[in-house]
């Protein structure tokens, strides 16, 4: 077939609509003999059946062995340089105490970016020693918190947090390990806004500020300096601006070591994913050994050790084991006008959440891929573009795509890579409720974020007169399981 007019130029029309790309879907993401998707051994419509849709399902295994491999291939890099690697979870991809168990389990550390980030890592019980703190802005509160519970590391954002930091060590009579972040000027080939190494923004220090930052920390005896952080961006497929990071900071890194001990490099993290078939990441294995190589390699030049190397990947690990369940409201055929004399046709089909379930679309433009989930088609593909149900014409889920021409109200549609930034930044605009979080495995489905209800919803609201509203999940308990409980 051929492509529609209204189609980007990365986005071919499928030879089989129901194929589902092994780099963009969980590794256990299969067609039924029914022709429904099942993810780790579950069926989609199962799941949408007991628990409601929207629904974010994980895949448990993929999600636990990307962990492990990632893990593995840092150890393996660093050890073939004669040092050794830290590996930490990216808190702010997603996270539940679930999720974090199962990256401590697989030999990762976390960082969290807030107190609500560190109240959830304490609480699925993750030693703080292995916890990191990030932030530009953190709280007098969450700092005092942090060193309190003696989280490994600090990551200090600005001058002021020297102080802050350090008057905290005071009161709780410890030595807080720290690391210095850095705006090393590196720009990342990725969207503006996930970009955070350009000079005009908000994190970090200045290179040119960054000997004096040190310094400070170290004339603090409550502080303990680790090292230098840096973090170029997100979603990121060229290694190229990681290998220019680590040689900026670890010329910085060479002339700090003459005021002490500087005993490690943290470069970050934000390799990219596949979202679509198009997109071609980078195997975890290739980005470790071209950091690993590269930060032995200016070593070599300036003639000093190998520091230990931190990395802090989490949509890598996440991303690619997530998928989000809809089910399909209404369609609707829209013609466009490409000139005088021609017209294209794009089909809206909208399903039943949206921006409140993936922002990611309206934030950064960011694309995605979708399949029919509830059965197989031979129907010829289409271009459509997946809208949510919000009041804002910026409520796309899938910009485009091809779906078969026979999709209609009541099927199912799934969207893959939506492990990272999706529950993690969901929202109840328009008083929709979040979705549940249910992890598969095995053929075992289990809800490990309830979803949210319309009581849910009204128990915040000091003068609702009655809390007892009718609950749109009702008729999916399952998903809303009683605190504490697990099936």
């Amino acid at each position: 077939m051929h492509a529609n007019p209204l189609s980007p130029p990365w986005l071919a029309p499928p030879a089989d609509a129901d194929a589902l790309p092994a780099h963009v879907w969980p590794s256990s993401a299969v067609r039924t003999a029914e022709g429904a998707i099942a993810v780790g051994g579950v069926a989609l419509p199962r799941l949408a059946a007991e628990f409601g849709t929207p629904l974010y399902v994980i895949d448990e295994r993929d999600a636990r062995d990307r962990a492990t491999r990632t893990r593995a291939a840092f150890d393996a890099a660093a050890a073939a340089h004669g040092t050794s690697a830290v590996v930490y979870y990216a808190s702010k991809a997603f996270l539940c105490t679930e999720a974090a168990r199962w990256m401590v389990e697989a030999g990762l550390n976390l960082d969290v970016a807030s107190g609500g980030e560190l109240a959830v890592a304490l609480a699925a019980g993750v030693e703080p020693a292995r916890l990191g703190l990030h932030g530009n802005n953190k709280s007098l509160a969450e700092i005092d918190r942090a060193v309190g519970v003696g989280v490994g590391a600090i990551v200090i954002d600005s001058l002021i947090e020297i102080d802050r930091v350090a008057d905290a060590a005071d009161r709780h009579g410890r030595v807080q390990p720290v690391r210095l972040r850095i705006n090393s000027g590196v720009h990342a080939h990725t969207h503006e806004y996930l970009a955070t190494a350009r000079e005009d923004q908000k994190f970090g220090i200045p290179l040119a500020d960054a000997a004096d930052a040190v310094a400070a920390i170290r004339a603090r005896p409550t502080l303990r300096f680790l090292g230098l952080h840096s973090h170029i961006g997100s979603q990121i497929f060229a290694v190229e601006g990681f290998l220019e990071a680590a040689r900026r900071l670890l010329t910085l890194h060479a002339a700090l070591r003459a005021g002490g001990d500087v005993p490690e490099l943290n470069l970050g993290g934000g390799f990219g994913i596949a979202y679509v078939e198009s997109d071609a990441a980078p195997a975890i294995e290739q980005v470790a050994d071209a950091l690993l190589a590269a930060v032995a390699s200016v070593c070599g030049e300036l003639g000093i050790p190998m520091p230990r190397v931190a990395v802090e990947p989490g949509r890598t690990i996440i991303g690619p084991a997530g998928v989000t369940l809809y089910e399909v409201g209404t369609t609707k055929d829209v013609a466009v006008t490409l000139d005088e004399d021609t017209t294209a046709v794009r089909r809206y089909v909208s399903v039943d959440g949206g921006m409140s379930d993936n922002a990611r679309p309206a934030l950064y433009s960011a694309d995605y891929a979708v399949a029919l989930a509830s059965r197989g088609s031979t129907a010829e593909p289409v271009l459509v573009r997946v809208a949510g149900k919000h009041c804002e014409s910026g409520d796309i889920v899938v910009r485009d795509a091809y779906l078969p021409g026979d999709t209609a109200p009541g099927d199912l549609v799934a969207v893959p890579a939506t492990g990272a930034y999706c529950f993690s930044l969901a929202s109840n605009y328009n008083y929709l409720a979040r979705p549940a979080v249910v992890a598969v495995r095995d053929g075992v489905a289990r809800v490990i974020v309830r979803g949210e209800t319309e009581a849910d919803l009204l128990r915040r609201d000091v003068y609702a007169s009655d809390t007892r509203a009718s609950d749109t999940r009702a008729a999916h308990p399952a998903a809303n399981p009683p605190q504490g409980e697990t099936l």
